[in-house]
């Protein structure tokens, strides 16, 4: 049973992909978790994971310059740390603004969500080590970027 006692149960069982794309749906940073932390919790280690970012001149660049997040990102801490890294956000508002305002931006990560869920080895959690699930998002990453590049 992956999902507790009952449905309305937050002390669920399983785990949870995290991911940071770029506009195109390549993923840039990848992260794990258990289905009971919150979402909010697990923005710096992705953003910090972002490598950096080839360009054609200039230096290479350390950090996106503009994050667009939904709603499970709304606290005023993570826009504080995120301003302090010069990175510009875009993130929904509890009560105040709908989410379908930010749906241009973020199907492009629901789609490789998608991407992601048509591996088998990630539909259901085999492995029992977070490192070797982890390892194998990564591999099905790789995997998403290669068919995506070769077109």
């Amino acid at each position: 049973m992956l999902a507790g006692p009952n449905p309305t149960d937050r002390g669920k069982l399983g785990s949870k992909i995290h991911l940071i794309t770029d506009r195109n749906g390549l993923p840039l940073s990848l992260g794990i978790s258990g289905a009971n932390m919150h979402d909010s919790q697990g923005l710096e280690p992705l953003v910090r994971g972002i490598p950096p970012i080839r360009s054609r001149r200039g230096p290479r660049r350390r950090r996106p310059a503009k994050l667009h997040a939904d709603k499970g990102y709304d606290y005023d801490h993570l826009r504080r740390w995120l301003r302090g890294r010069g990175i510009r956000h875009r993130i929904a508002r509890k009560g105040i603004e709908s989410s379908t305002r930010l749906g241009r931006h973020r199907w492009v990560v629901e789609r490789t969500v998608s991407w992601l869920a048509g591996s088998r080895r990630l539909h259901r959690r085999y492995e029992r080590k977070p490192e070797h699930f982890l390892a194998f998002v990564g591999i099905a990453a790789a995997l998403i970027c290669y068919r995506r590049l070769a077109r």
